[in-house]
């Protein structure tokens, strides 16, 4: 005996997972994770450099900085902030001190410690930025349309399970 609904689901899988997409495994979500940050980025970068002489990782310590208390902050909460290592943070914090944007301080308490501080110009050059920066991401942003805030709860959620405990 034929039923009217097993030619409506002909060729159709009976189970969710089976749906490219629909169901996605680890091993996609992860490409797509990467591949979304690799893109963004990379689009990001090339448009700061091309616009303000900056690099996408001088660009978020410029930030950082104008975004601290008195816009300085140690090498260490850059670090942290930025996701970088200490090397690498005194990489970018030395190309910012020979481009004037950045001076380097010892702290007032603990002369071991190192502060990297915004001058002028580099203030300057943020508030310059920032506009190339966040417009850019705005935009490729709004392709995640009403599920902006789903998947950036999502994302949250992740990245603070991953979160390295110290």
């Amino acid at each position: 005996m034929h039923r009217p609904d097993d030619a409506l689901a002909r060729g159709i899988p009976r189970d969710v997972g089976a749906v490219p997409g629909a169901s996605p495994r680890a091993a996609e979500t992860w490409l797509r994770i990467v591949q979304v940050h690799d893109r963004i980025t990379h689009r990001v970068d090339s448009a700061l450099h091309r616009q303000h002489g900056l690099s996408l990782t001088a660009f978020e310590a410029l930030r950082r900085l104008a975004e601290s208390p008195g816009e300085r902050a140690s090498m260490g909460e850059l670090a942290e902030a930025l996701g970088l290592s200490r090397a690498g943070v005194t990489s970018t914090v030395n190309r910012l001190v020979t481009e004037g944007l950045v001076l380097r301080e010892r702290a007032a308490g603990d002369r071991r410690l190192l502060h990297a501080r915004l001058t002028a110009a580099g203030r300057q050059r943020v508030d310059q930025a920032a506009g190339t920066h966040d417009d850019l991401v705005a935009h490729l942003l709004a392709m995640l349309g009403d599920d902006a805030a789903l998947v950036t709860d999502a994302l949250a959620r992740v990245s603070s399970a991953a979160r390295t405990r110290r």
